[in-house]
């Protein structure tokens, strides 16, 4: 997949899906920038990339008007996956939420026609259909259904996205994408597939709420995926267009997930509690991106799970490192605030 000769401007591109992603864009030729407030220390996901003459990398909050104007203008493409990601994040600072992922978001995405931008991928969540039980798979036309402030928060900007589409010359696509996994050079386990593999791996008691819920998942390098072959399509394809982001073949509840752990450790201890701490649960469709753009996962859990148990037990990610560079629940450098700069 080719983007010779496009600016792709990535905000959050220092993340946990950025810093797969920026790499891949600048070996399909693309000249990339980076925009990224580092709120987790995350600096170090882009080390080995910043001697690249084709990166360009802004420290700086997207809330800013004047940062992402200097930041976005003459670039042909933005991706937006700079938020507070994640419903405990949110949940911890709803401020600083509806600020990033709401009000900063929407106007950063108003200003792109005057800064020349021509196409915005922003990155949504399928957490959006919350509890879809009955009546089939989620599509992009199904109910949402949020249970959390930061599927809301999703769910405003994509209306907001989809309402002005038809005036604006900024082609936007909306991205709907499974819960994620796989390794990245932000490494995050505080998401189910690699916080359980990691705990069993490491010989941790394992306590599960909700076992039976469903969810799809999405490897960080599919992902990635995904966001380019939106870039490259014909804008006829994408514009004002939503598509659910994975496989209907990743589809799994948390006791599923722990089941493909033990096919490598059987020996695990855990815990299924009743609770209903997270009352999620939905199975999605991703028919229309596969039909549409044809595109198609590359990866899947139960490879994943593999690697991940003997990555662990190589001593790859010890129970000793600092459990707060591996997870988004602890906020850095970022402080709620009004927004910056006119308009």
């Amino acid at each position: 997949m080719e983007l010779t000769d496009r600016t792709v401007l990535v905000v959050g591109g220092a993340g946990y899906v950025g810093s797969v992603l920026v790499p891949r864009l600048l070996r399909s030729g693309a000249r990339v920038r980076v925009l990224d407030q580092l709120v987790y220390d995350n600096g170090f996901a882009l080390v080995p990339l910043l001697d690249d003459p084709n990166l360009t990398f802004v420290r700086g909050d997207l809330r800013d008007r004047e940062t992402f104007a200097q930041a976005a203008r003459g670039a042909d493409d933005v991706v937006l996956l700079a938020a507070l990601v994640g419903d405990p994040v949110c949940k911890k600072y709803p401020e600083l939420a509806e600020q990033v992922n709401l009000e900063g978001t929407k106007r950063m995405a108003d200003a792109l026609v005057e800064l020349g931008v021509k196409r915005l991928a922003f990155t949504s969540t399928c957490s959006n259909y919350g509890i879809h039980r009955g009546g089939g798979l989620a599509t992009e036309e199904s109910e949402l259904n949020p249970q959390s402030l930061y599927a809301r928060t999703k769910i405003a900007v994509e209306k907001h996205l989809l309402a002005t589409a038809p005036r604006m010359s900024t082609s936007a696509t909306v991205l709907r994408i499974a819960t994620a996994y796989g390794l990245s050079p932000r490494m995050r386990f505080d998401l189910t597939v690699s916080q359980f593999t990691r705990a069993l791996a490491l010989g941790k008691p394992l306590q599960v709420y909700d076992a039976d819920t469903w969810r799809p998942y999405c490897h960080v390098r599919d992902i990635a995926k995904a966001v380019m072959t939106v870039l490259a399509a014909p804008r006829e394809d994408v514009h004002g267009e939503v598509f659910n982001v994975g496989d209907t073949s990743q589809q799994f509840t948390k006791r599923m997930i722990v089941d493909e752990v033990r096919r490598h450790l059987p020996d695990v201890s855990v815990d299924y509690l009743v609770g209903d701490t997270d009352p999620r649960d939905y199975q999605v469709s991703f028919e229309k991106i596969a039909k549409q753009l044809g595109f198609r996962c590359d990866h899947t859990v139960q490879d994943y799970v593999k690697v991940l148990c003997e990555a662990v037990r190589a001593g790859a990610f010890p129970e000793f490192l600092d459990p707060s560079r591996f997870g988004n629940d602890e906020v850095r450098h970022l402080e709620a605030g009004a927004l910056t700069g006119a308009g």
